[in-house]
């Protein structure tokens, strides 16, 4: 019997498509990086019985990266990485183990069917499986063929089985589409970034952005925000006056007239009007139109119009609108939520999808109303070739799906229940008046058939005033004429919405990647998020578009991210050579990167004006080794230490607070110690400044504090305060916070694991003996004589943490699954991690954690 191995592109999705493929009838097991399940079932495949493996990854299995030294920013110009930095692929997610699993499940399979999504990035994932399983996958005989591609857009039963009876190849044109944007992004991106953000950063001190980011679309993006900023700050309003008129038709009743000049923008004609029309006492009827009119049902639903919708009429923002998208389509509720199309296919089942909406009491009365009239069908849009329009696929209830879920759902049922309806139909009458010499006019109108606006009714024609009944010549008293002073207004920052529609206009990304860089221009503080959900630049965004159009608008500008967009097109098309597009687009901004370099004067110009240089910001803090002044230290993002006389900056951890360590100094270099701590709750640490940028050892690297520091005597080092072996992480050690008392705490030198012991001790410290049984620094604990918890009224003790039983009340790990292993009721001698020679881990028994918090807590009282 053949073994079959299937891959989907997320866990839920893996089981879905095979409770579908299996009619249920399958066994699951947790796969090897405990992310991903198994589902085996045994079927019929190409018309023999064959046994089926479906499992999944968790998106992409491989990222590309530079090698070695070219992730370095000191070691590297930025300018290398555009032709000499060699790339590799990487595993995304090193913890999933991916590719080994991959393997594990591959090995013996003869077929293997991919079930990723179906876009260029899900065909992309497709080779990352493909090159991960094929050398262990049973070798194939000369023409029979093994690997089979399914097409699906929604997770139904008749969508899943129709995909599994007519299979067909991964397309390896959209692989290497996306493989080029990848490496494009990537070298553009970085040397840009790593230029700007080290040249900005070593001059000023309030930039407030950890990153000086650059990216292809991300700058374009923010571009727009930014253009539309500067119309409303050049903007200088005008003062026009504008006549309004109101006549009387009947004697309770009054008509406002609409001015057929509109508006004049100089006072003294405008006065003149409105001289000459109070001379006449009545308005006459010119002449009267009626004519009916249609407003056009909507498109289709694709993924810009739904991103559109959700930030302007729902509140979510695009990376959030999506998040839930996708979520609704992997549950089964909704077709594949990234669609470019607008036109759904002639064989589309409209109906079926229509009458999976029967019940529900919000529509079903319109639904039951078009099923047994007809529906029509609906208007004919854009055809990408990519998947169906956004469509609702099965029956959901507000309990179902709850808060934003429901909110998306029933705007993408509403939509799709509109596109099947009619269209909505209304009568227009203007009435056009002359008062003297002047022409004013009135419009009515009055809706005849509302069609689609029933289910959507945020589009129907607005209620108005129903106009008298009139014919031509006829007269009516004036009731006042007026002459009204208004100013025009500039226009309002851009929406999220408007800029989803200028990114589309423009080709800026795909329609998977807006969201996404909406995202990233938020957060990296270059626009802020303002009520509306408009998007205001702030001082950074501002300076740094102003900047690019100073050096080189192009960088800002989209027509060259839109032409690249349009290469990258072509090689999904199989039209374009992928290697000739990706060198020739890198030597385009090659060139652009080494002019930029040469004119970062002009930018830095603006930049002068906006923040303020490192010498001038911040607070002194601690003394510098070198000239022993003080260093100032600079709070706004990324937080830093700045000696203006050496003229030197020493990066700091972030996330955190920083303060002088009782002005004690570093024995390497003289530097005064600095505190960082994340809270009460959290962990603390001491850090020179200087080794913290430059690692004193070989086997310490840039950005460890004290407590990673293999000095042999300081007393802050590793080596004097390390206890034990983290149970929770492969290489943390547990390290004394000597500043935590009275509530002493031991913290992990690489997680998140805290000890909390021996509350209200006088004195914690570390002994240089180690425990016997683990391995772990014993520990001395000398307590006051009222609050002493030790027996027989003792204040003093000395033990193992882990293993001493006089401690072992004394000691409350802040995450119970991170219990030391010791205290699981193994009592066998283990080899642990001692405090000497650099604390290297030895031969470490892996406890099993506990499956989740209630079972963790179980193991931590029991």
């Amino acid at each position: 019997m053949r073994t079959v191995l299937m891959v989907a592109e997320k866990p839920s999705l893996a089981q879905s498509i095979a409770k579908i493929l299996s009619r249920g009838n399958m066994s699951s097991r947790k796969g090897l990086n405990g992310a991903c399940s198994v589902h085996e079932y045994t079927g019929s495949f190409m018309g023999q019985t064959a046994h089926f493996k479906m499992t999944s990854v968790c998106g992409h299995v491989m990222t590309l990266d530079f090698i070695g030294k070219y992730n370095s920013w000191d070691k590297v110009d930025p300018a290398e990485l555009f032709s000499k930095a060699p790339t590799e692929k990487k595993e995304a997610n090193p913890k999933l183990t991916m590719v080994k699993f991959l393997q594990v499940e591959g090995r013996g399979c003869d077929c293997i069917v991919l079930w990723l999504d179906c876009d260029k990035e899900g065909e992309n994932i497709c080779f990352e499986v493909l090159d991960a399983v094929l050398p262990v996958m049973n070798k194939p005989r000369s023409t029979e063929r093994t690997i089979y591609r399914a097409k699906f857009s929604s997770i139904t039963d008749t969508d899943i089985c129709n995909a599994m009876n007519h299979l067909g190849e991964p397309n390896r044109n959209e692989a290497l589409s996306v493989d080029a944007r990848q490496e494009l992004d990537l070298r553009i991106g970085c040397a840009f970034t790593r230029f700007q953000t080290k040249y900005f950063q070593g001059k000023y001190g309030n930039l407030d952005s950890s990153l000086i980011s650059f990216g292809p679309c991300q700058t374009p993006t923010l571009g727009f925000c930014v253009e539309r900023h500067d119309k409303i700050q050049s903007f200088k309003p005008e003062t026009y006056w504008v006549l309004q008129a109101k006549v009387n038709p009947e004697k309770e009743s009054s008509l406002t007239l609409d001015w057929d000049r509109v508006r004049v923008f100089d006072r003294e004609i405008a006065q003149m009007f409105l001289n000459i029309t109070k001379m006449a006492k009545e308005a006459k009827v010119e002449s009267v139109n009626k004519k009916e009119k249609v407003k056009q049902r909507p498109l289709a639903l694709n993924t810009v119009e739904m991103l559109r919708v959700a930030s302007a009429a729902l509140g979510m923002g695009p990376q959030h609108a999506m998040q839930i998208a996708e979520r609704l389509y992997t549950q089964g509720y909704i077709s594949y939520p990234r669609t470019e199309t607008t036109h759904y296919p002639e064989n589309f089942d409209l109906k079926g999808c229509l009458r999976q909406q029967a019940n529900n009491p919000y529509w079903a009365e319109t639904v039951k109303a078009l099923l047994s009239e007809g529906i029509n069908r609906p208007r004919k849009g854009h055809d990408a070739g990519d998947h169906p329009p956004i469509t609702p696929m099965r029956a959901a209830t507000e309990a179902e799906l709850g808060g934003d879920g429901w909110r998306l759902y029933e705007y993408i049922t509403r939509h799709f229940i509109a596109t099947v309806s009619a269209d909505c139909k209304y009568l227009q009458t203007t009435i056009s008046f002359s008062i003297g010499p002047e022409r004013f006019t009135c419009i009515g109108k009055v809706v005849t058939s509302p069609g689609f606006t029933e289910i959507m009714p945020w589009h129907s024609i607005p209620l108005e005033e129903s106009l008298p009944h009139c014919e031509k010549g006829d007269l009516f008293p004036i009731g006042e004429i007026k002459l009204l002073e208004k100013q025009t207004s500039p226009p309002d920052y851009l929406t999220e919405a408007e800029l989803i529609t200028l990114m589309e206009k423009h080709g800026i990304g795909t329609d998977a990647s807006i969201p996404v860089h909406i995202n990233n221009i938020c957060q990296r503080n270059y626009v802020t998020v303002e009520s509306g959900r408009r998007l205001k630049p702030t001082n950074l965004g501002i300076v740094l578009v102003h900047g690019y159009y100073k050096i080189d608008a192009e960088l800002v500008l989209p027509t060259i991210r839109s032409a690249v967009e349009k290469q990258l097109n072509l090689i999904a098309l199989g039209k374009a050579n992928y290697h000739q597009v990706l060198e020739h687009t890198l030597d385009i901004f090659k060139r652009k990167f080494h002019y930029f370099v040469d004119s970062i004067a002009g930018m830095d110009e603006l930049m002068e004006v906006s923040f303020s240089p490192l010498a001038a910001t911040g607070k002194p803090l601690s003394r510098c080794g070198k000239c022993h002044r003080f260093m100032k230290y600079i709070q706004a993002k990324p937080s830093r230490l700045h000696c203006s006389h050496c003229d030197d900056t020493y990066s700091l951890p972030q996330n955190g607070t920083i303060k002088l360590y009782k002005e004690l100094r570093c024995p390497l270099d003289d530097f005064e110690l600095v505190l960082w701590s994340s809270g009460s709750r959290g962990k603390s640490y001491p850090l020179c400044p200087y080794c913290y940028n430059h690692p004193p050892f070989r086997d310490m690297k840039k950005g460890m504090g004290c407590n990673e520091c293999t000095h042999p005597t300081c007393q802050h080092s590793l080596s004097m305060l390390g206890i034990g072996q983290c149970v929770e992480c492969e290489n943390g050690v547990l390290v004394l916070d000597s500043t935590s008392g009275p509530k002493w705490k031991m913290a992990c030198n690489k997680c998140n694991v805290i000890v909390h012991f021996f509350e209200n001790a006088h004195k914690v410290r570390v002994s240089p003996e180690t425990c016997d049984l683990c391995d772990a620094a014993l520990v001395d604990v000398d307590f006051n004589k009222a609050k002493s918890p030790l027996p027989g009224d003792e204040t003093q003790h000395s033990g193992c943490v882990f293993c001493d039983p006089v401690f072992q009340d004394l000691v409350e790990l802040k995450h119970a699954a991170m219990r030391h292993p010791m205290h699981r009721g193994g009592q066998g001698k283990r080899q642990g991690r001692g405090r000497g020679k650099g604390r290297r881990p030895g031969g470490r028994l892996n406890p099993k954690k506990p499956k989740d918090k209630m079972a963790a807590l179980a193991a931590y009282f029991v």
